[in-house]
């Protein structure tokens, strides 16, 4: 009677753990089944009924998004994005003031020897400026109070200097992205370095390529220059003009276009140099950066593009070349807030800035000694607008117009909220996974967790009988506690992760296994049903745990070191362990009681 008692004790814990368990599982799931309604839901409405129950059910709907089981990028689609950081310009503007055309030299030929051999380019930064003078220092181009970097540093204290910076170059700048990916609204972006200097980006769901190209690249410099007076402007614009009619003649001999040919330097704008199609801004440039035609600029004048083009009455879209100082009145390092406005009179969308105390001081400054002039307003080389300054700005507030439409603007205070990156950023790799591969992806996975638990359910109950048959009732429980599990701790399910429950099938029933041969051995000794049932579950514990703690030791190993693919893998693995250690002698225990309440009776083991 104590033995009975104590062991019904037992059980209603362990039915009571069951329950708990099962509707935490199921609570964590109810998202997910909610969400996948809820598209199937919208997939038969028509377009216009779709926008407008979305937008009665906004809140309800993105709960369900937010809170359902995220999939990975092999099985929902999106961008697969690997950067690279422009360690070579990051080094030259680390020399600041001192950098000249010698070390602008030497720096691109380390950049393309480190591209042709694959090899570190601060390697070969050092190597190229101590092969051209053993004897020279680094020191002449480098200063940094800071890390106590001066003149008396050594090529190596400079070296360490320089790959510090770089590393930090990185780090901040896979801060800056994960910031702008979570503004643009991703669920479960990956992020992750690669190498010394390079960022992979995984972006599930996403298929606006251009729009996240532009985001993930936007170095965000935004700079607040004066333009250049226009009778500056006027003259050094005829100069250039009186230069190419002059040399037409020797143009075509050599076989250079004439850059009157595709820019047009008559306007309606005194601030402008001239105008240019997009596809011929290129060319523009070359031609204007020949050395002859460079005397003929102010020294404190540069020509920037506008950012966006203007469509003149025969419908051609043109950009202006704007002349601008040379100095830097004003960078984005002073912006404190950055909201999406509307401009009252023409409703266009813009950007309005709010910057902080020293900028404010500085800008008041500013733009009360230049009253009636424009300011061009530069975001990463381009001029956004150049409107022109009515009176002083004591509070520090303006705005940036010409942008485009709400989405650019929106983009724009994404990239100045989190901030401008260190260094330029290249794409070298970038792969799109489609929607269509995720839904093959999808019902490969579906087929071969379904082939798998058919193979394990039907050996195990033609061999175990009735014990496998409740060995099949914990396995399809434990699937489904494994995705609950991944649920409540956010986890995104991938390809891999599929495998690993996969896996996950064929470990689960192996504790049963152990279980069921060693009830089989204490029954062949002559012990009763519930004896052996007994001895079965107790002796065959420690043969159990350590294999499965093993497994999740290893799990928890590819979890620390692993990216990417190995990392999903290696959740689902922990997922599943736990899940199956929960099932295998917990469920089946509480099970295998319960048939055999009665002493006559009987359960097949085999």
């Amino acid at each position: 009677m104590k033995y009975s008692y104590m062991k019904g004790q037992n059980n209603g814990f362990k039915i009571g753990s069951i329950v708990v368990f099962l509707g935490l599982t199921l609570f964590y799931l109810f998202p997910t089944l909610q969400w996948n309604l809820e598209q199937r839901h919208m997939a038969d409405m028509t377009e216009s009924e779709r926008i407008q129950y979305q937008a009665e059910n906004l809140e309800k709907l993105n709960s369900y998004q937010e809170n359902s089981l995220s999939l990975g990028l092999d099985l929902q689609g999106g961008m697969y994005v690997t950067l690279e950081i422009g360690t070579s310009q990051l080094v030259y503007e680390l020399a600041g003031d001192f950098a000249d055309d010698n070390l602008r030299e030497i720096i691109d030929i380390a950049a393309d020897r480190a591209a042709e051999q694959r090899t570190d380019f601060i390697d070969e930064f050092v190597a190229e400026f101590e092969d051209r003078d053993p004897d020279a220092m680094l020191s002449r181009y480098y200063r940094s109070d800071a890390d106590d970097i001066t003149r008396r540093s050594t090529n190596d204290e400079i070296t360490t200097y320089l790959r510090t910076q770089r590393d930090e170059a990185v780090s901040r700048a896979m801060e800056i992205i994960r910031s702008r990916v979570d503004r643009f609204g991703v669920t479960e972006p990956g992020i992750l370095q690669q190498g010394n200097n390079r960022i992979v980006v995984e972006l599930p769901g996403v298929d606006d390529e251009e729009r996240v190209r532009d985001l993930l690249r936007g170095t965000a410099r935004l700079e607040f220059r004066m333009v250049a007076e226009p009778d500056e402007i006027n003259a050094a614009k005829q100069q250039v003009v009186d230069y190419f009619q002059n040399n037409e003649e020797e143009l075509e001999e050599v076989g250079e276009e004439n850059l009157l040919e595709v820019f047009d330097p008559n306007g309606r704008n005194q601030y402008v140099f001239g105008y240019a199609a997009g596809p011929d801004t290129s060319v523009v440039n070359t031609l204007l950066q020949k050395e002859d035609v460079q005397r003929l600029i102010p020294r404190n004048t540069t020509l920037m593009w506008g950012a966006q083009p203007f469509a003149t009455d025969g419908g051609l879209e043109l950009f202006e070349l704007i002349a601008v100082r040379s100095q830097i009145e004003l960078t984005g390092d002073v912006i404190d807030e950055a909201r999406t406005a509307f401009d009252p009179t023409t409703n266009a969308a813009e950007v309005s800035m709010t910057m902080d105390s020293e900028g404010a001081r500085r800008w008041a400054r500013i733009t009360g000694a230049n009253i009636g002039r424009p300011v061009a307003i530069a975001l990463d080389g381009y001029v956004v607008s150049y409107p022109t300054v009515q009176n002083a700005i004591n509070n520090g507030r303006s705005s940036i117009t010409g942008i485009g439409d709400v989405q650019e603007a929106e983009d724009l205070v994404n990239i100045l909220l989190s901030g401008a990156l260190p260094a330029p950023l290249d794409i070298v790799e970038e792969r799109t996974v489609g929607a269509s591969l995720g839904e093959e992806s999808i019902q490969a996975g579906l087929y071969s967790t379904l082939f798998g638990l058919f193979v394990v359910a039907l050996f195990m109950i033609v061999y175990y009988r009735t014990g496998g048959g409740i060995a099949d009732i914990a396995l399809v429980l434990n699937i489904i506690f494994i995705l609950g599990i991944l649920a409540a701790f956010n986890a995104t399910l991938t390809l891999p992760g599929v495998a690993g429950i996969v896996l996950t099938i064929g470990m689960a029933v192996d504790a049963n296994v152990l279980i069921f041969d060693r009830i089989r051995e204490e029954m062949r000794g002559g012990k009763t049903l519930r004896a052996a049932i007994d001895n079965g579950y107790s002796n065959a514990m420690s043969a159990i745990v350590d294999a499965n703690v093993t497994t999740f030791f290893v799990a928890v190993i590819l979890y620390s070191f692993g990216v990417g693919p190995i990392k999903g893998f290696a959740v689902t693995l922990m997922a599943g362990i736990a899940a199956s250690l929960f099932s295998a002698i917990v469920i089946t225990r509480v099970i295998v009681d319960y048939l055999t309440r009665d002493k006559s009776a009987n359960v097949n083991f085999g």
